[in-house]
């Protein structure tokens, strides 16, 4: 019997065109494969049109809050549909960008020294020496990151408007010169290492992540092996800590000048069209498209 496959998309996260996309990519590589596929845009009756479709498996292509803060995998564990990507702990626990810090840097990966902080204070008083980095404890994608630059004498304000739009509370973190450097994680084994270099601008910030010929990648990235080989093992560590399975990337920064490597955050949704970064690492290590969401579609569960 064919599978039927309810791929989860869109949402009303600030990350909603984001999964639409995914979504879209991945349906139609699960047909390619041979699967029936649903292609659902979540709503906030996602409950019911899931009791009522009952498929076999819901693949998850949400991104940002309700997609994969642990929210969806609860509504998914309760209708009993196993589902891709992390469970309920893991996907809470990896968004809280402070909280899976610490459980990261206590399994031995290095972190960058950091504060958490509301942003009225943050706007008010430089809250770390700069430079420094503002971003939200539980956005993706990017998404508010802000770069306070060396010599800046104030602050930035955009944080204290009334239509901010990212949570009242950010993480200041040290700001680590050089290479922003990423690393897939599918099941137990590292795809392999991603440079990313932003085509304009300073940072991979959201444009440089979705806009065409926003950014380059560089697969495999051209580091020492030994960074190479470390950023991998520190990826799949963090991946085992937060307790992800299925899928995940791991974001790092590394300085050539000082060897100094800090890893970022871990991505429980990664990007998931053709040209994201986890399907050209899975590509890299052997698997086209289809067999990465077949494989995902396979893996598939309820918590455990």
């Amino acid at each position: 019997m064919t599978k039927h496959v309810a791929v989860l998309m869109g949402g009303w996260s600030v990350e909603r065109e984001v999964s639409l996309n995914s979504g879209a990519a991945c349906a139609r590589a699960l047909e390619g494969q041979g699967f029936r596929v649903t292609r659902i845009d979540v709503q906030r009756d996602i409950a019911e049109v899931l009791a009522k479709l009952k498929p076999d498996v819901a693949f998850n292509a949400l991104h940002g809050r309700f997609g994969e803060d642990g929210t969806i995998q609860g509504v998914l564990e309760i209708l009993r549909i196993p589902y891709t990507h992390s469970g309920v702990l893991a996907s809470a626990l990896a968004i809280r960008k402070d909280r899976a810090k610490t459980v990261v840097q206590a399994a031995g990966v290095p972190v960058a020294a950091g504060v958490n902080v509301s942003r009225f204070a943050a706007a008010k008083a430089h809250v770390l020496p700069p430079p420094y980095v503002l971003k939200p404890i539980d956005e993706g994608s990017s998404v508010g990151v802000v770069i306070v630059k060396k010599g800046r004498e104030h602050p930035p304000q955009e944080i204290a408007r009334p239509d901010w739009p990212c949570g009242e509370m950010l993480l200041a973190e040290t700001f680590i010169a050089g290479r922003e450097l990423t690393c897939a994680v599918m099941g137990e084994r590292a795809l392999g290492v991603t440079e990313i270099k932003a085509a304009t601008g300073e940072f991979y910030d959201y444009d440089a992540k979705y806009a065409k010929g926003g950014s380059i990648h560089i697969c495999p990235a051209q580091i020492l092996p030994k960074i190479y080989q470390q950023i991998e093992e520190c990826a799949l560590t963090a991946h085992q800590a937060i307790g992800c399975r299925g899928v995940s990337r791991s974001d790092f920064r590394y300085d050539d000048e000082t060897d100094t490597l800090v890893w970022l955050e871990v991505n429980t949704q990664p990007g998931m069209t053709e040209t994201s970064l986890v399907p050209e690492l899975a590509a890299h290590a052997g698997l086209n498209f289809g067999e990465l969401v077949k494989w995902m579609v396979a893996d598939a569960s309820l918590d455990r």
